[in-house]
């Protein structure tokens, strides 16, 4: 009877191992699309540090990110099991808020041009580079404000994850938010410890002396790592803004059946196109999210900047 308790108890744990393996997967590829935006960020976060201090920084925020998340997934399994009606509108707000910060990035691109950005880029660098400038407590700052920012992408992160595995069993919740956490700020933290070391790898790599052709290749490659960080940079912030439409854009829709019926219809007359059918098909449903981010992330703009002007008037009076 013991032994046969035993292999029961096994055979129930091997099960929802098997089941939090495929929601983790699930739940990594629907949550990836947050994390280009997040790379990006907390690589420009650390930007500005000085570059001994720069690896610190990002272990520092890591670590704040961390608890960050001892902090999210308790909270996010209590509403689970206290207030799971709560579940799809906290996951609609998350959508709105993915939705409205991508498009203020990009009504920041547009209404402000690039050499405004480089002005307030080189001002940051000198601002580092002035001994007379506290580093410590700038680097302190430049911290808290990463792990601020870390604390709103993971907790969408979380409340995506959430929601995936919203029906399964309360183990498979735990372990799959806590398997998500792990994997999600190592990987990002890893990746972004990478981005913000590129230049100095390729400092380091152009400067090496000698005439053999292996060493004119490493300077070759020292040259082409500096003129691909910053390009790199800058992908990962355009693939990290279009992620946020598509993401949040498909929250919405998802989440509002008429929203979610317009896909449908849509996507079946774009399936009706001669020749092209199936390929409108597979991407009408991604141009159907992005359309509503866009949209929704254009209204939700707009009502904050109403919200905005309309306090600092009553403020004024």
């Amino acid at each position: 009877m013991a032994g046969s308790s035993l292999l029961l108890l096994l055979d129930d744990i091997a099960a929802v191992l098997d089941d939090v393996a495929a929601m983790t997967k699930v739940a990594a590829g629907r949550t990836a699309g947050v994390l280009g935006d997040d790379l990006a960020v907390n690589a420009e976060k650390v930007t500005g540090v000085r570059a001994e201090r720069e690896l610190p920084v990002v272990w520092a925020v890591a670590r704040g990110s961390f608890r960050n998340k001892l902090i999210l997934v308790p909270a996010a399994l209590a509403l689970s099991l206290l207030a799971s009606w709560a579940i799809t509108p906290a996951l609609v707000l998350g959508g709105l808020y993915l939705c409205f910060e991508g498009f203020e990035k990009l009504a920041h691109s547009f209404l402000h041009k690039t050499n405004g950005e480089a002005a307030h880029r080189e001002e940051l660098l000198q601002q580092v580079a002035d001994p007379a400038v506290d580093l410590v407590a700038y680097e302190k700052d430049r911290i808290k404000g990463a792990i601020r920012t870390d604390f709103i992408l993971s907790a969408e992160i979380i409340v995506l994850t959430l929601g995936i595995v919203a029906d399964e069993i309360f183990v498979t919740q735990l372990l799959v938010l806590c398997g998500i956490a792990v994997i999600m700020t190592a990987g990002v933290y890893g990746l972004v410890a990478g981005i913000v070391k590129l230049d100095d790898a390729g400092v380091y790599l152009a400067a090496r002396p000698g005439q053999g052709a292996w060493r004119r290749f490493l300077r070759w490659f020292g040259a082409r790592l500096l003129a691909f960080a910053p390009w790199l940079m800058k992908t990962l912030g355009i693939v990290g803004t279009v992620a946020m439409f598509l993401v949040g854009g498909g929250i919405l829709v998802h989440g509002f059946h008429l929203l979610a019926d317009w896909s449908v219809l849509v996507t079946g007359l774009a399936a009706t196109a001669p020749g092209v059918g199936p390929l409108l098909a597979a991407t009408t449903p991604l141009l159907v999210s992005m359309l509503v981010g866009v949209i929704a992330g254009a209204a939700v703009l707009a009502v904050v900047s109403a919200w905005q002007r309309l306090r600092g008037t009553v403020t004024g009076d």
